[in-house]
């Protein structure tokens, strides 16, 4: 298994952990691995979920390392999450329900990261 593949594998059963993390705390997956664009314009976040009226893109980052996970988010990341979300929010947005950009955070044997409003579309 190349490289590549490998981290494909992990980033994605990371996104179902991260799912199911957001489920325990009580929100509802709206969609995974939801797309625009094409080309360069492409952006992709991994899940979108919902509870309590808020609606939040979130996107999740895994490593073997925890100490990497410092490095795993950048502004050029959160810019391509943020472009998803002001696509989509209009779409699937209920009334009186507001947008954020939340991140999640995995590393094994380590509790997951949450961070909350970390960019504001």
């Amino acid at each position: 298994m190349t490289g590549k593949t490998r981290a494909e594998r992990d980033g994605r059963r990371g996104e179902g952990w991260a799912a199911l993390y957001l489920m325990a705390k009580g929100w509802r997956i709206v969609a995974r691995q939801a797309r625009i664009g094409h080309g360069r314009g492409i952006g992709e976040v991994d899940l979108i979920a919902r509870r309590w009226g808020v609606l939040a893109f979130v996107e999740v980052k895994w490593r073997r390392d925890a100490r990497a996970l410092d490095t795993a988010i950048d502004e050029r990341r959160l810019q391509r999450v943020a472009r998803v979300a002001e696509a989509l929010a209009p779409r699937l947005m209920r009334p009186d329900e507001v947008v954020r950009i939340d991140v999640i955070l995995l590393a094994p044997w380590q509790w997951p990261r949450h961070m909350t409003h970390v960019w504001q579309p």
